[in-house]
């Protein structure tokens, strides 16, 4: 596969995991400056690791959302809740997750995580 190609894989997954509306507007936002690292996520993370087939998405969205309440990432922790529902990863297994980070990940990383967890589905239940 070549570059152009691994972009193209990574463009379609994003726009299944995150939704076109996201991937429009991280599209729309790109300046010169951050080109490069859109275009490189999107081949990289999304065209070559998120479209291999040995895990399924489902899966991949739980283990992304624990190493972003263990590295303390919580905007992108906050974004890869609404892609793990779209993975049709359930509220109660995200609940569960974090219950699991708070023992492997400390209690102020899993306190973190469940606060931003009930705003996104607070933003979600209100349309958002």
């Amino acid at each position: 596969m070549d570059d152009r190609e691994r972009h193209a894989a990574g463009m379609k997954a994003r726009r299944e995991v995150l939704g076109s509306a996201h991937v429009d507007g991280a599209e729309a936002a790109k300046t010169s400056f951050t080109e490069p690292f859109q275009d490189f996520i999107t081949r990289y993370a999304w065209g070559e690791i998120w479209s291999r087939p040995g895990l399924p998405r489902h899966t991949r969205s739980l283990v992304t959302l624990a190493m972003m309440v263990a590295l303390n990432r919580g905007d992108e922790f906050r974004m890869h809740i609404r892609a793990a529902l779209n993975n049709k990863v359930s509220r109660e297994e995200i609940q569960e997750l974090l219950l699991q980070t708070a023992i492997y990940c400390g209690l102020p990383a899993a306190n973190a995580a469940f606060h931003i967890a009930q705003e996104v589905f607070a933003e979600m239940d209100a349309g958002r």
